[in-house]
Order: C-alpha cells, then structure tokens, then sequence
C-alpha cells in the first residue's frame, strides 16, 4: 500500500509551546486551529519561527488536527 500525501495548507503562527511546537490558524473555512511541529530541514537550517510568521504546513491524512510545518514565508 502506497504512502498517503499530506495536505498542504498556509496558516499563521497564533501561539508557541514547548519542544517545538506551535498552534497555527489556517486560512481554510472556519480557520480552524491546528497543532504542528517543525519538520527537519527547517531544524536542520535553524529558520527561526515565531508568533505571527505566515507558514505552510502539511497536516496528515489521518488526523486533521496535526500537522507539519515545511515552509515560513517571509
């Protein structure tokens, strides 16, 4: 069975928890509000994300309320 592609969708930064983690509100209907973790390469890069940052995040397949964030727009 074939690995299912994540959802992309852009969002901003509401609120920063602890072990890199971060609520974002997405710009879909009823800006719903996520909890997403920072995928590796931007760890790997050390991109600073804070409260207010526009990003792009990949929620999972499987539970529509976790994601990854991929992408901080500038």
């Amino acid at each position: 069975m074939a690995k299912k592609e994540g959802i992309k969708v852009k969002g901003k930064i509401v609120e920063k928890l602890p072990d890199s983690k971060f609520r974002v509100k997405l710009d879909i209907k009823g800006n719903p509000i996520v909890l997403a973790y920072l995928s590796g390469k931007i760890k790997m890069n050390y991109i600073k994300i804070d409260v207010g940052d526009r990003v792009l995040v990949e929620l999972s397949p499987y539970d529509l309320t976790k994601g990854r964030i991929i992408y901080r727009e500038s």
